[in-house]
């Protein structure tokens, strides 16, 4: 099929550039306007008692204070005549601002614990009426004006802090640093392509590829938009992967055509056997990645599911691109992509095996294959031994540098004002059916737990008919309470979630239930969602993976071998960024604050970095995959398939690491960690695993690994794809 397919768009090439022109034009048209139609949120299960405990909070409490404003008057105190008549106007400005549902201002309330004890500051906390969405947009419009432009008044000095003042920190500061990132990888990029393919014909290949996905994932990203819940950081995802599959798939195109130039009569016979050998290559390549990313759709997390919305789209724009793009640009370019003198220049510059250097590598480990697998194997245990002392969490101020404005009025509000500052606040909401004394007996046995300081209770809401066989919706409960559990303990601190813990242990009144929200409490459940339901993720990715390369290459034996390299590769790199980002080694050099692991980044940059160990698997299996079924015994098979894919893989993922490494230059420590943990992954995976473990087990296997039961065998002559 994928002959006939080259066969058709080298025939009607002009035509396949037109048609390709015009759909990538109309995609970009569509996704110009994604920005402004996704969010910023998704780190909840919104099927949680957390999350649920919110939406009560929300519709029958008027919600929780999402953003702190902590004013500081230039000049005297918050209680100097001119700063309380500058403080009160800027209180009924924010009061008339779209969304805003209700202020509590220190110059319009007279309480003493909305004021500083040296009287140089004071809140104002502000609370929005619309949902998390519509809260965080409102939150954002009011700190650029007050915070930002400093419009809040003369004297006045405006910092924001809680939720919203810190996700609107975190999304602009990524914003900033995307922009920066991409400010250095593109460029460099296009240089590096530029040198590896000699030439800036055959560079602008890659580049064609990189737009159409990136430009058709936007397009796609839009409209899933518009039904559903889509997370803005799945930008981050389309631009890196996109160009990242382009330079792959582009480059494994382009060494295909040029080799094929120097033996094919004619530019259509070179692009036809592209397509039946690379094309083939794409096929699988592209499977393998998106089946890692779909795992990513089991969890509840919006956020994580929209890495999987994006990433399955670029995956397959881009692959759909390298096998009609690429293959009508090839025709049209012809000589100048692959020409006569260039294929002269490179066999004199290169052995006839391919690149010297994986060759004599591979020959190298083949000799002694248990002296070299064995102490590399070793070393990349020795790696991933941090692993064992690894701590999970979600992000919070810490993750952006100690001179953000809301880290510094996080700190100011521990210090000055401990009741506001979120910290040690356990939200509870009691739905259903008890008498008074039971209520109070149940807000004595939380006051008697250790830690807890305070529990507050807020009044009983009536919300429709009593029936306490569904005590989760109010409106068919009979009553609503809302009691507010205060402690000292950080919200991020272990003795924070015992007492959440020991909270959901205390068995609630009467005839209801009780839902266990606050900080703390979010975290434990979003935590708890992707725990729960990591299993299957991995079993779905091992069992995906195992399928699709047993189609690949009719073994039963290789797909373990992949996924046994993948797991000791990506552990190592697990292993590293523990060391790094939760220990804190090289935090003065990189300029983060050493934090828990962040559990959702953690996941989702261990189903890429999966996704492409077996990409680059695939790249390297195939040309071995043709040798042997030539005959070639092992021994010969391997080095020389090596030495025929090793550059390009190498190639492929220095390109790579120089898109995904830009990130480290980011003042967000999870980005970092991201871009870090995934350059590096590439990378070493690309040398080390592909280039010494994979031909040492290869030769410890044989000829055994090329096994496969004689009726899957058969199974694989019916369902798996012919070799081109």
């Amino acid at each position: 099929m994928l002959r006939r397919l080259g066969f058709l768009l080298s025939r009607r090439a002009r035509t396949v550039l037109v048609l390709a022109g015009l759909l990538t034009l109309v995609a970009g048209g569509i996704g110009s306007g994604v920005f402004g139609h996704l969010k910023a949120g998704g780190l909840q299960d919104p099927a949680a008692p957390s999350a649920k405990a919110a939406e009560l909070i929300d519709k029958e409490f008027g919600g929780t204070t999402g953003l702190v404003l902590l004013v500081h008057p230039r000049h005297g105190t918050v209680d100097s005549p001119a700063v309380r008549n500058t403080g009160r106007n800027f209180t009924d400005r924010l009061a008339r601002r779209p969304g805003v549902d209700s202020i509590v201002s220190y110059w319009r309330t007279p309480n003493d614990t909305l004021k500083a004890h040296d009287g140089r500051s004071a809140l104002v906390l502000v609370r929005f009426a619309e949902n998390e969405e519509a809260a965080a947009r409102h939150a954002g419009a009011l700190i650029d004006e007050y915070v930002t432009n400093a419009a809040a008044g003369p004297g006045l000095r405006v910092r924001a802090g809680g939720p919203l003042g810190t996700n609107h920190d975190i999304t602009a500061q990524v914003a900033k640093d995307l922009a920066l990132a991409e400010g250095i990888a593109v460029p460099t990029t296009l240089l590096l392509l530029i040198i590896v393919f000699r030439g800036l014909v055959p560079a602008l290949i890659p580049l064609a590829i990189g737009g159409a996905a990136i430009l058709g994932t936007l397009a796609e990203l839009r409209l899933l938009a518009g039904v559903t819940d889509v997370s803005v950081f799945a930008l981050n995802l389309t631009t890196a992967l996109g160009l990242g599959l382009a330079i792959d798939y582009g480059l494994l195109m382009v060494s295909r055509f040029r080799e094929q130039m120097n033996s094919a009569r004619s530019i259509r016979e070179a692009v036809v056997h592209t397509m039946a050998t690379a094309g083939r290559t794409i096929v699988f390549s592209a499977a393998t990645v998106i089946a890692a990313l779909s795992a990513l759709l089991v969890f509840p997390l919006y956020f994580l599911r929209s890495f999987a919305y994006a990433g399955i789209a670029v995956v397959a724009t881009a692959a759909l691109a390298a096998l009609v793009i690429a293959p009508a640009l090839l025709t049209v370019s012809g000589h100048r992509v692959g020409p006569a003198d260039a294929g002269t220049r490179a066999r004199k510059a290169r052995p006839r095996n391919g690149s010297s250097i994986w060759y004599k590598t591979a020959r190298t480990v083949m000799r002694r294959p248990l002296t070299t697998a064995l102490p590399t194997a070793a070393l990349l245990a020795l790696a991933a031994a941090p692993l064992l002392g690894v701590h999970f969490g979600m992000p919070d101020e810490r993750v952006l540098p100690e001179n953000s404005r809301s880290r510094t009025a996080a700190a100011a509000l521990r210090t000055d004002f401990p009741g506001f500052s979120g910290d040690g606040t356990t939200e509870i909401v009691l739905t259903g059916l008890a008498d008074r004394r039971r209520v109070a007996d149940y807000r004595r046995t939380l006051s008697a737990l250790p830690g807890v300081i305070a529990v507050d209770t807020a009044p009983a809401r009536r919300a429709g008919g009593a029936t306490p066989q569904c005590p989760l919706h109010p409106q068919q409960a009979g009553e609503v309470r809302r009691l507010t559990v205060r402690s000292g303990h950080a919200s991020a601190s272990a003795e924070a979630r015992q007492l959440v813990a020991r909270i959901r242990a205390v068995a609630p009144p009467g005839h209801t239930t009780a839902l266990v929200g606050g900080a703390t409490a979010q975290v434990m459940d979003a935590e708890f969602a992707i725990a729960q339901r990591l299993p299957f993720v991995i079993a779905m990715i091992a069992v995906s993976t195992f399928v699709l390369l047993f189609l690949f290459t009719g073994s039963v034996i290789q797909p373990l071998r992949a996924l046994a390299l993948n797991a000791l590769g990506l552990g190592a790199i697990l292993g590293i960024l523990v060391w790094i980002f939760q220990d804190g080694h090289f935090s003065s050099l990189l300029g983060f604050t050493p934090t828990p692991m962040d559990t959702a980044m953690t996941v989702l940059m261990s189903c890429i970095v999966f996704g492409l160990s077996t990409d680059y698997e695939v790249f390297v299996l195939s040309r071995i995959k043709e040798l042997h079924d030539q005959g070639l015994p092992p021994a010969q098979a391997v080095p020389k398939g090596l030495a025929r894919s090793g550059a390009l893989v190498s190639a492929a993922a220095a390109l790579l690491a120089v898109s995904l490494l830009a990130f480290t230059t980011s003042s967000v420590s999870f980005m970092q960690m991201f871009g870090l943990g995934s350059g590096l992954a590439i990378l070493l995976d690309a040398t080390v695993v592909r280039g010494v473990l994979l031909p040492a087990l290869l030769r410890l296997l044989g000829e055994l690994a090329w096994y496969c039961p004689h009726w899957l065998r058969r199974l694989h002559a019916k369902c798996g794809p012919a070799d081109g």
